[in-house]
């Protein structure tokens, strides 16, 4: 660690998990540009903090910067009130999620696009009225596929308060949807 070239090390801890950082900071944040802000400050981070990496889960270990960078961007500008996840272009969203591609996607019929752009819209739009702390929770495990203890970590959190706030998530995404 301590004479290796530190860009080296950053594409082979951070580089990888860019998509996921600017996805889960895209969620917290609620648009795209807030978001590239939030990720190219927790990457910047990242950098400067890659000597206190000590191996594990490099995915976890930048999310974790990416929330803590979210939360102190938050701060410094604008109301936590403000904090909801915005609508994007459907095709714009899979290229976020998917880490960058869409291979194959425009195969799909212009009814089937509309139906699904219908319901990834109903479901963000219950995604974003989710408190912040179910939200964050709810988006690490099913957006990003973290398991309870990465979140626990990620979120500094009990692994407990985890598994209830997510709970907590799912049940107001389904009376959501429901209602609508």
């Amino acid at each position: 660690m301590g004479g290796e070239d530190p860009r080296a090390r950053f594409n082979v801890v951070v580089a990888p998990h860019l998509s996921d950082a600017l996805a889960l900071a895209r969620w917290l944040s609620g648009n795209q540009a807030d978001a590239e802000d939030i990720a190219q400050e927790a990457c910047l981070r990242a950098y400067r903090g890659l000597d206190s990496y000590r191996g594990g889960n490099a995915r976890a270990w930048l999310l974790t910067i990416v929330r803590r960078t979210a939360y102190s961007w938050f701060t410094e500008n604008r109301k936590a009130e403000l904090v909801a996840v915005d609508d994007l272009k459907f095709s714009d969203r899979l290229v976020v999620e998917q880490g960058g591609s869409v291979v194959g996607f425009r195969q799909v019929t212009p009814e089937a696009e509309l139906i699904a752009k219908v319901d990834a819209a109903r479901l963000e739009t219950a995604i974003a009225t989710l408190p912040i702390e179910f939200r964050e929770i709810f988006v690490l495990r099913e957006i990003h596929g973290l398991g309870y203890r990465e979140i626990a970590e990620v979120t500094e959190t009990a692994m407990g308060t985890v598994m209830s706030r997510l709970a907590r998530a799912r049940q107001r995404l389904v009376e959501a949807l429901q209602d609508g």
